[in-house]
């Protein structure tokens, strides 16, 4: 009962805001129906091929660039609680119109524009939560955020899976209805933004630097280059848990592989809401890096199984809990290994240009992928997707080294961890 208490207990202590955000976040995602279920859309419903549909994600990808360095800019400059709440309400509005324009292209463009509000948002949101928390608070500061994340997604998928044929329009409401009441939570709620002072041994990296360029910073840190690198193509591969997945079981199982895929979604956020307060509290201890790279080879284990295995329905739910623990791992040392090691003036932008990066790489990934499922098969395009992850846990562990020399105080505490100082 002890153990299981704790599991709970280690999200005290940090600051009102921060638990706020948690509740804004599971309110959101109580109504992220629609973006799981985007590919199904554009297949089953606008009649793309596995191509084009990679071309749209591109086109999209590539109107995301700008607002990623935009809301990165902003997060640094502006008062980042307003950021969130203005992008918020606009995305709001565009969920709004789908729901009420009859299903067309139109609907798509408008789930595209929300997208990129919300992506705009993100360096914001992000950034809070860094400014928000002690360096050795912050990975049970962002694994509150994403459980929170999860927990509000248990039911959306399958719900969005049962909407999908002829209640989509559903969908769309209570997206932009649940986004509304997490807006007002954050607007009401988040008063204070004044970022901690912090002075422990371990926060020495993340002294402001207003005036310095973020390529001056980028240069003076080019370890965070290869993180980057390696974490987008992590996620590049990532991404095809809800493009090639969903591509595979329409393929296989028709009609009712669009509520698979909903009920494979829900899994998903049921497995992170069980074990990431286990793996965080059970990997305190291990640098993010390395969480990284475990992260990586459940990923690349989970798509292996369902690979081999399509077809079998009940290996699907085997092959989803290995995927979701990788991504667990890395969801909780992504933010955290950045926000450690770069000045606190340059986090939006960081997060800016670590997004601008991961979409040239993912949309070069789901255009060949795309293509390669339709000329060759499934298999070539799951080819493409192992290669990225392999390709990507390479440099992860030449990171692992080149980390260690380039941050050594981060790395005082038994096991690589970032140093916990003791309570006074």
């Amino acid at each position: 009962m002890n153990a299981i208490t704790g599991l709970f207990t280690q999200y005290r202590g940090m600051r009102r805001e921060i638990y706020v955000l948690f509740f804004g976040r599971v309110v959101t995602n109580l109504g992220a129906m629609v973006w799981p279920m985007l590919t199904m859309i554009l297949n089953q419903k606008m009649g793309l091929n596995a191509a084009g549909i990679a071309w749209f994600f591109v086109g999209s990808g590539v109107l995301m660039l700008p607002a990623n360095l935009l809301g990165g800019k902003l997060a640094d400059k502006f008062n980042k609680k307003w950021n969130i709440v203005v992008f918020d309400a606009l995305s709001i509005v565009c969920y709004l119109a789908c729901a009420a324009l009859p299903l067309s292209y139109a609907t798509v463009v408008l789930m595209v524009l929300a997208g990129v509000f919300q992506s705009m948002e993100y360096p914001s949101y992000n950034a809070l939560v860094a400014d928000l928390t002690l360096t050795r608070d912050r990975d049970r500061a962002y694994s509150l955020q994403y459980l929170g994340s999860n927990l509000g997604l248990v039911l959306s998928p399958t719900i969005a899976g049962l909407l999908f044929n002829d209640y989509l329009w559903l969908a769309f409401l209570v997206s932009g209805i649940s986004i509304g009441v997490s807006t007002l939570l954050i607007f009401l709620l988040v008063r204070d933004v004044t970022p901690v002072e912090d002075t422990d041994t371990a926060a020495v990296y993340q002294t402001a630097r207003d005036k310095t360029s973020l390529f001056a910073i980028l240069k003076e840190n080019r370890v965070i280059v290869l993180y980057v690198v390696a974490i987008a193509l992590y996620y590049a591969a990532y991404g095809q848990y809800t493009y090639l997945m969903p591509l595979d079981m329409g393929a296989v199982h028709g009609e009712s592989g669009a509520v698979l895929f909903g009920t494979v979604s829900s899994l998903n956020c049921v497995v992170v809401v069980i074990f990431t307060p286990i793996i965080t509290k059970l990997f305190a201890r291990v640098a993010d890096v390395k969480k990284i790279l475990i992260g990586e080879l459940l990923v690349a284990g989970g798509y292996v199984l369902f690979l081999t295995m399509l077809g079998l329905v009940p290996v699907y739910y085997v092959a989803i809990t290995l995927f979701t623990w990788g991504e667990v791992f890395t969801t909780i040392s992504d933010s955290p290994y950045v926000s450690n090691r770069i000045p606190a003036s340059h986090r939006g932008r960081i997060n800016g240009f670590s997004a601008v990066l991961g979409s040239f790489i993912q949309g070069g990934a789901e255009l060949t992928v795309g293509h390669l499922y339709d000329s060759h098969g499934s298999l070539a395009a799951w080819a493409v997707v192992l290669g990225l992850l392999a390709v990507g846990a390479v440099l992860t562990v030449w990171l692992i080294g080149r980390d260690k020399k380039a941050y050594p105080a981060l790395y005082a505490a038994p096991g690589g961890a970032v140093a916990m100082p003791k309570e006074k």
